[in-house]
């Protein structure tokens, strides 16, 4: 028998157990979940597009500003000097591509009340402290800003101590604190959008948002796009949701002054995840969460960005559910790590089973088999058309709620430059559906054996749920951060260039070695 005989006997093989009960089972339950995607993409493009007909039918009635505000009677100078203070907090780490643009879309809103922005940066060796200091000068006569160094972190991750640091520097007037990661590009009604809604409902304990990526056109760009829209629909609620995102979050400022229900201790104590831990506190004390169908923002990715980056950063998304605050929080985290794991891979095998069923078809006609020969069913061709069928479903649903939210977020930044769906390559969205899918467990099953992980050239260890132990050493970091590309360090020492497999390779000589924390 020949080598190639050997290979067709096996595919012969592979094709009929992929059509027992088991894996018909598989396979079907890979349509479904694609199915039950396109179901929640579907029900979050109708909020969205609520609320672009909202804008729309504003717009009909002569209010220009609908953008702003649902009623233009808002903008009145009586309604506008009784606005709360507001205070914005942004955690800095790098300077990137995308920065200016970004911080001047937070520092020119057309909130109408008093309004103070916190830069807070870990030292003046920064990149990113010389770049804000620049762009303050522009506007120092017209807003509010200042830069804070917050010095290094012993307790918890350094995005948080400098979240902590800016809430100890806010005005002392202020009613509400807004945290925003700096890669967020905010639309000038923004934080009026969510101020308002703080002011109707104040038992909102956050308010938060959710991020519309901009692929640069690189695999790992379509990669982290694809991670984030499954969970895009549990932020377009257009209220109530149980999902937390900590690149923008909207809080009393009381809370923080009086750590109500622990939320400083909770987060100077070993906090790791900001998003995490708030969102744990909040379930824990039957707090409210919302998130308004407004807060939807543009997130341009970085052009140079890499697989190996993408890898980075799904290392950190999954790591954090190795983070608790109690058993409950814990018990939560598990029951996240084995349904998303069970729920990616179930999503990726069908895809596999499928690409046997048709290589088996091809060889057959291929070689002049017939079926009886190799004993293979037309099932297997029936399995493949439904799957084709549910994936073009799940495409067109994902294709039709980014095409919403771009079309929502040039509306809600008439000057900015245009978003367009032109850019996306959908035959990359379905590579990276499948490769994400496929990663993600390997990446969960890997934070959880290592308990530890670089952040930005810091390494966190952590122990029963909390930070224990923290490491910074600019050798052992990255140069760049994963989705904005930004520049971690000045060009003195910084890091020689790292190949993705040399930073896998390096990962597993790490994950081998017996830990100090192991008991």
């Amino acid at each position: 028998m020949s080598a190639l005989d050997s290979i067709d006997s096996l595919l012969f093989s592979l094709a009929r157990a992929f059509c027992t009960p088991l894996a018909v089972f598989i396979q079907i339950q890979g349509c479904m979940i694609c199915l039950t995607l396109a179901l929640g993409w579907a029900c979050a493009a109708y909020v969205r597009n609520r609320e672009i007909k909202r804008m729309k039918d504003g717009m009909r009635c002569g209010n220009s500003f609908s953008f702003l505000c649902h009623d233009i009677s808002e903008l009145e100078h009586s309604n506008q000097i009784k606005l709360p203070r507001v205070t914005v907090v942004m955690p800095l780490k790098g300077f990137g591509e995308h920065n200016l643009l970004n911080w001047r879309s937070q520092v020119t809103s057309l909130y109408g009340g008093p309004l103070e922005f916190l830069f807070v940066v870990e030292s003046k060796e920064d990149p990113a402290y010389h770049s804000v200091l620049r762009l303050l000068q522009e506007f120092k006569d017209d807003v509010d800003a200042k830069v804070v160094v917050a010095g290094l972190s012993t307790t918890c991750s350094q995005k948080i101590h400098n979240q902590l640091v800016g809430v100890e520097n806010m005005h002392k007037d202020s009613t509400y604190v807004l945290f925003l990661d700096d890669d967020v590009r905010l639309h000038p009604g923004t934080i009026g959008a969510l101020t308002t809604e703080m002011e109707k409902n104040p038992e909102i304990f956050i308010q938060t948002g959710y991020p519309l990526d901009l692929p640069s056109g690189s695999l790992g760009s379509y990669c982290i796009y694809e991670y984030h829209m499954p969970c895009s629909m549990g932020f377009a609620t257009g209220g109530k949701t149980f999902f937390l995102w900590g690149g923008c979050m909207m809080m009393h400022a009381d809370d923080f002054r009086l750590d109500r229900y622990g939320v400083v201790s909770g987060l100077r104590d070993g906090g790791y995840s900001d998003d995490m831990t708030l969102a744990a506190l909040a379930g824990a004390h039957n707090r409210l969460i919302t998130s308004p169908p407004v807060a939807v923002f543009p997130h341009p990715l970085a052009s140079d960005l890499s697989f190996g980056r993408y890898w980075n950063y799904l290392r950190k998304q999954t790591f954090v559910l190795e983070s608790y605050i109690s058993k409950v929080n814990w018990i939560m985290n598990r029951a996240l790590f084995s349904s998303h794991c069970y729920l990616s891979w179930g999503f990726a095998a069908p895809y596999f089973m499928a690409l046997i069923h048709v290589a088996a078809v091809l060889r057959i006609y291929g070689k002049g088999y017939s079926l009886e020969e190799t004993n293979i069913t037309s099932g297997g061709l029936l399995l493949v058309s439904c799957l084709a069928i549910c994936t073009f479903t799940e495409l067109l649903s994902m294709w039709n709620l980014t095409r919403i939210e771009v079309q929502l977020c040039n509306m809600l930044s008439p000057e900015a430059p245009k978003l367009s769906l032109a850019t996306y390559n959908w035959v990359l969205v379905f590579i990276a559906l499948v490769v994400d899918n496929f990663l993600y467990p390997l990446s969960a099953f890997r934070s959880h054996f290592s308990q530890s992980i670089n952040w930005s050239g810091i390494r966190y260890h952590l122990k029963n749920g909390k930070i224990s132990k923290i490491e910074r050493s600019k050798d052992m970091g990255p140069k760049f951060t994963d989705l904005g590309g930004k520049h971690l360090y000045g060009k003195k020492g910084a890091p020689p260039k790292v190949s993705f497999l040399s930073s896998l390779a390096r990962s597993l000589a790490q994950w081998r070695q017996p830990k100090k924390f192991d008991v």
